[in-house]
C-alpha cells in the first residue's frame, strides 16, 4: 500500500520557504509604523508564533544582537533569520522583502506628494494622528512580552527602570545607551562567575 502522504520535492520546499521569507518580511516592512520597538510585535508574531522559524528565547537573543548592531532593526533580524533558513540567499530575500515596501512608499510620496500637501491634507493628518496611539501600544506590548520571557522579577525589574530613567535625563555620557549595553554585559558576566563559583563550592 502506498503512503497517502506525498513527499514534497526539496526544490519546491525551498521555493516555498523563499516565498514565505519574502512575503513575511514584506508584510513587516509594509505595516511597521514608528520603527524600533513598534515593529517587534509584528516580527515576533510572524517568525516565532506563525512560522516557528526560531524559538522565543532565541528571538530574544537575536533581538538583543540586532539592537546592538548598526543599521535598521528589521533588516538586521531579517538577515539573521534568512541566513538561518536559506543561507546568503535567504538573507538577501528577507532583507529585500523588508526594504521594498518603504522604498516604494517613499518613491510614491516623492512623486505625488510634497510636505506642504501632507500638512494641509486633513485626511492624511487625521490618519497619522490615529496611528500615533496605536504605535504606543505596539511599543508597550513587546516590552511586556520581553520582560516576561526574560523572567524579570522584583529583584531585577529595577535595572530597566533605572536605565530608562538615566537615558531620559539626557545628561552627557550617563545618558548614552551604549554605556548601559557594556555595563549590562559586564554585570551579566560577573553574575555568571559568581553563580558558577557558588556551584563549585556546593559540590
Amino acid at each position: 500500500m502506498q503512503n497517502s502522504k506525498t513527499k514534497i520535492p526539496e526544490e519546491i520546499e525551498k521555493k516555498n520557504i523563499n516565498w514565505q521569507l519574502f512575503s513575511s518580511f514584506f508584510k513587516i516592512g509594509a505595516f511597521t509604523f514608528g520603527g524600533g520597538w513598534a515593529m517587534i510585535s509584528i516580527i515576533e508574531r510572524e517568525i516565532v508564533d506563525r512560522h516557528h522559524w526560531i524559538e522565543r528565547n532565541d528571538f530574544l537573543d537575536l533581538l538583543a544582537v540586532a539592537q546592538s548592531l548598526p543599521g535598521i532593526l528589521a533588516v538586521n533580524i531579517a538577515t539573521a533569520v534568512g541566513d538561518k533558513l536559506r543561507g546568503v540567499r535567504g538573507s538577501a530575500i528577507a532583507s529585500i522583502g523588508t526594504i521594498l515596501p518603504s522604498f516604494l512608499i517613499i518613491l510614491a510620496i516623492a512623486i505625488f506628494l510634497t510636505p506642504d500637501v501632507i500638512k494641509e491634507n486633513k485626511v492624511i493628518s487625521s490618519i497619522f494622528m490615529g496611528i500615533r496611539p496605536t504605535v504606543t501600544a505596539l511599543i508597550v506590548a513587546p516590552v511586556l512580552t520581553s520582560a516576561k520571557a526574560a523572567k524579570l522579577s522584583l529583584k531585577t525589574v529595577w535595572i530597566p527602570l533605572v536605565v530608562a530613567l538615566m537615558i531620559s535625563l539626557n545628561i552627557g555620557v550617563i545618558s548614552n545607551p551604549i554605556l548601559y549595553i557594556f555595563l549590562g554585559a559586564a554585570g551579566g558576566y560577573l553574575y555568571f562567575l559568581y553563580t558558577h563559583r557558588n556551584l563549585k563550592h556546593r559540590q
